[in-house]
């Protein structure tokens, strides 16, 4: 018998969104996450972002997400393409709405923080160091 579940990794994870036409246009064309299947009529996009699963969910009661920054989903990008990263994003229209480079914790490095088209924060990050890592 088991004395703890062990996990091994996330599968995948729901973001839920009102449009998931609109959303896969935005994780696709502007995050560049490669669509694995959509099925707009169930309302439900499956994308992947480097290896990991990432599926979009039609809410039709969407709540509206929290006030500030702590309820995100962050997204790893490659250190020498950060900065371009974040000059991208601006020159497509989304305004980036914090940036730090958090060092000495749990997950280090320089993000930005901005919406999606549903207001969810989502996070680019520089990932430098993370405590979890083997």
């Amino acid at each position: 018998m088991l004395e703890k579940l062990e996990t091994r990794g996330v599968a995948h994870f729901s973001i839920p969104v009102t449009d998931s036409e609109r959303s896969e246009k935005f994780y696709h064309e502007i995050l560049g996450m490669p669509v694995l299947a959509s099925n707009h009529e169930a309302g439900m996009v499956f994308l992947d972002s480097g290896g990991d699963c990432v599926i979009l969910v039609r809410s039709e009661a969407a709540e509206k997400p929290p006030e500030g920054i702590n309820v995100h989903h962050a997204f790893a990008v490659d250190g020498d393409v950060y900065e371009e990263s974040k000059e991208f994003l601006e020159s497509k229209g989304v305004e980036i709405l914090f940036e730090e480079d958090r060092q000495g914790g749990t997950v280090n490095g320089p993000r930005a923080y901005f919406h999606d088209p549903d207001g969810n924060v989502l996070e680019i990050i520089d990932l430098t160091s993370y405590s979890g890592a083997s």
